[in-house]
C-alpha cells in the first residue's frame, strides 16, 4: 500500500504468537498538515535565542509543563516568560546547565533606575531562583520575620551602584548612603514565591548576575535574573526516547492535548508522528 506524505497514519502493532515467540509488524507515518491548532506553529527559534525541548515557541510546543510559562511573541522576535507578576524577557537560555536569564522591565541597571513591581514564580511550576546577587535600593536595611538579609560583606556593590546618575529616578542623590541598600545574596522568595518589595519596603531592585572584570563599574555589569529549570520524569524520557532524533533530524518537539502525547513537528510545517514501542 502506498501511503502519500501528507497522509497521517497511526501506529499499531499485530501480535503473532507462536510458542513463547511474539513477532510485532509496527506501521510508523510520518507527516500531515497542521490542520487542528489555530495557535502560532512551534519554531525551533524565537528571536536570536534556539527554542529546544523543554522549551517551546507556543501552546502545544516542547513540555506540556513549560508550555503555559513559555512562549514566543507573534514577531517571533521575543521569547518571554510568564508567572502571576508579569511576563518577562528571556536573554539567554543554557540548555546544558538547564538555566536561563530573564530582564524583567522594571528592573533597575545603571542606565535606568525606577520603582518595580514585585518579581515571583509560580509555585506549580518547574522554575527556581538561580544564582543571582539581588540589590534592593532606596530602602532601610530590611529583614525577614525579624532576621537581617544583607550581606555586609558586599555592601561595596551599594557604593557602586549608587554612582549611577539615574539613582535619582528612585528619588536618591548621587552616591547615596550606602544603608539604603542591601545585598541580598543568596536571595529567596516569601510563601506567595514574590520578592516582595513592599514588605521589604524597597523602592526598586537590581540584578547581577555577573560582575565581569569591573566589580566597581557597574555600567559594564550584566544584569538580569538568573532561573533554573528542573525536568521532570517524563521530560527526560521524552528528550532521551524521542526528542533527540525528532531535534537531530530538523523538528521541534511538541504534544498533543488533551492527553499530551508526544508529536515531533516537522520544519516544513507538517506534523512527524513516531510512536516508539517501550
Amino acid at each position: 500500500m502506498e501511503v502519500s506524505p501528507f497522509t497521517f497514519v497511526k501506529t499499531f502493532g499485530m501480535g503473532i504468537s507462536v510458542g513463547f515467540i511474539s513477532i510485532f509488524v509496527f506501521v510508523v507515518i510520518l507527516c500531515k498538515p497542521w490542520e487542528t491548532r489555530a495557535e502560532l506553529p512551534c519554531w525551533n527559534s524565537c528571536g536570536s535565542l534556539q527554542v529546544k525541548y523543554p522549551f517551546g515557541s507556543a501552546y502545544g510546543c516542547g513540555a506540556p509543563r513549560f508550555s503555559p510559562y513559555i512562549s514566543c511573541t507573534r514577531g517571533r522576535d521575543q521569547l518571554l516568560f510568564t508567572t502571576h507578576t508579569g511576563s518577562y524577557p528571556i536573554t539567554s537560555i543554557s540548555y546544558a546547565t538547564s538555566t536561563f536569564i530573564i530582564t524583567p522591565p522594571n528592573m533597575s541597571t545603571c542606565t535606568a533606575m525606577q520603582p518595580a513591581p514585585d518579581l515571583g514564580l509560580d509555585w506549580a511550576s518547574p522554575f527556581q531562583l538561580g544564582p543571582s546577587t539581588f540589590l534592593l535600593l532606596s530602602c532601610p536595611p530590611p529583614a525577614i520575620n525579624g532576621s537581617p538579609v544583607c550581606d555586609a560583606s558586599s555592601s561595596h556593590l551599594c557604593a557602586s551602584i549608587y554612582t549611577c546618575p539615574n539613582v535619582m529616578g528612585l528619588g536618591l542623590p548621587l552616591f547615596a548612603p550606602t544603608n539604603t541598600c542591601c545585598v541580598y545574596s543568596p536571595a529567596n522568595f516569601n510563601g506567595k514565591g514574590e520578592l516582595d518589595l513592599r514588605e521589604l519596603r524597597c523602592m526598586g531592585y537590581a540584578s547581577v548576575v555577573s560582575l565581569k572584570d569591573y566589580p566597581t563599574d557597574p555600567s559594564r555589569w550584566e544584569y538580569g535574573v538568573v532561573l533554573e529549570y528542573r525536568n521532570g520524569a517524563f521530560d527526560d524520557y521524552y528528550m532521551d526516547n524521542k526528542c533527540k532524533t525528532c531535534e537531530a533530524s530538523g523538528g521541534v518537539c511538541g504534544y498533543a492535548p488533551p492527553d499530551d502525547s508526544f508529536l515531533c513537528l516537522c520544519n516544513n510545517g507538517h506534523l512527524l508522528e513516531k510512536i516508539i514501542k517501550d
